[in-house]
């Protein structure tokens, strides 16, 4: 089998949120290669520098790929990374290569008759799943509401946005997080993620506030995941650290984990480098007796992950991530109270929808 065509196009699509009247708008680059046996495979990646991703893979990785055998995952990440990443940079060049890697393990599921899940390890058929519902366009009042809704669709798993205020009012994000969880009770679980907003001191500031909320994690808080003051806050609080999500390269992750900065390891197959780079960190985070989960979203590539690895854990539906895949691709697995089912059929369980387009920016 050899492949024929690799091609990315950009796009960007309108998600209605819940108790807000305009949609709010989610970018996403997907790769599709084709081979001569008939088989498509899809792999995506998200916004960050989405123009120079779809150039990169459309001039330069795509042609190079044609004509190669699309089954030897880690010839083909070696090669692609020996011809254009020999100074290991992450950027535009991991989530490219995510994208691309992502689509060939689909095409490997879907030539043996497998989910891709089983491929990658086939350590269970079903992961627990949470729900990123609580934005920061929110009021303390539309929190509960948003929150109580998933409550009632059986979802026991949430997160929410902090940082309000430019990340310069902890007191504020305090009140939030605690109306919420005293409108949730204490048998759901609550996390708490800041993107990398907070300095070092306001960061260890919400801890302490919050210490008392029975938070699962804080996700990405602190300016560019630096491990040392990620390292420190760990030291000095009860609330679990979780962080990596948008690292390209295990070396990345390698730094927060020797460095005792994490709970949690989150290596993200759209962003890692696809699931060839991202089951060497959940081979690294095991060894060090940790768990991997996925934060960033896109939940219907990073569950075969989580499902795949023995230390996998729980996948991010976050709702505009989530309803973006939902508007791009056919037969979306969907988080039912709690838990997501990884699709039995071969591959990754999605093709394109024919509606994409309507979607469509760059190519």
């Amino acid at each position: 089998m050899k492949i024929t065509k690799v091609e990315a196009a950009a796009y960007r699509v309108p998600v209605k949120v819940p108790l807000k009247s305009k949609p709010m708008h989610r970018e996403a680059v997907v790769a599709h290669v084709e081979t001569d046996e008939g088989l498509v495979g899809y792999g995506l990646t998200g916004h960050i520098l989405r123009e120079g991703v779809v150039a990169f893979i459309n001039r330069e990785a795509g042609p190079f790929l044609v004509g190669r055998d699309p089954l030897p995952s880690e010839r083909v990440w070696r090669d692609l990374y020996r011809t254009f990443n020999v100074r290991t940079l992450s950027g535009a060049w991991s989530s490219a290569v995510s994208a691309i890697d992502i689509a060939l393990w689909d095409i490997r599921g879907k030539h043996y008759g497998v989910p891709t899940s089983q491929l990658l390890g086939g350590a269970r058929t079903k992961v627990p799943a949470y729900i990123t519902f609580g934005l920061m366009e929110y009021s303390r009042e539309e929190l509960i509401e948003v929150a109580r809704m998933f409550l009632d669709e059986g979802q026991d798993k949430l997160k929410m946005v902090v940082g309000i205020n430019g990340a310069n009012d902890p007191a504020e994000d305090a009140a939030r997080i605690r109306a919420v969880r005293e409108a949730i009770g204490d048998r759901v679980e609550l996390m708490i993620d800041a993107n990398y907003l907070f300095s070092y001191p306001k960061a260890l500031r919400l801890c302490k506030l919050v210490e008392d909320c029975d938070l699962s994690w804080f996700e990405e808080p602190v300016y560019g995941n630096d491990f040392r003051l990620l390292a420190d806050l760990r030291r000095n609080t009860s609330v679990p650290i979780a962080a990596g999500q948008t690292l390209g390269h295990i070396w990345h992750h390698r730094e927060l984990i020797v460095n005792g900065a994490v709970d949690y390891s989150q290596p993200n197959v759209c962003y890692v480098g696809g699931y060839t780079e991202a089951l060497k960190v959940a081979a690294l985070a095991h060894a060090f007796n940790l768990p991997i989960a996925n934060g960033g979203g896109w939940p219907h590539y990073n569950m075969h992950l989580q499902a795949a690895v023995p230390n996998g854990t729980r996948v991010e539906f976050h709702y505009l991530m989530w309803k973006t895949e939902d508007a791009l691709f056919l037969d979306t697995a969907q988080a039912i109270k709690g838990w997501v089912e990884i699709p039995q059929v071969p591959g990754l369980g999605m093709e394109l929808s024919p509606e994409a387009d309507r979607y469509l920016i760059s190519t």
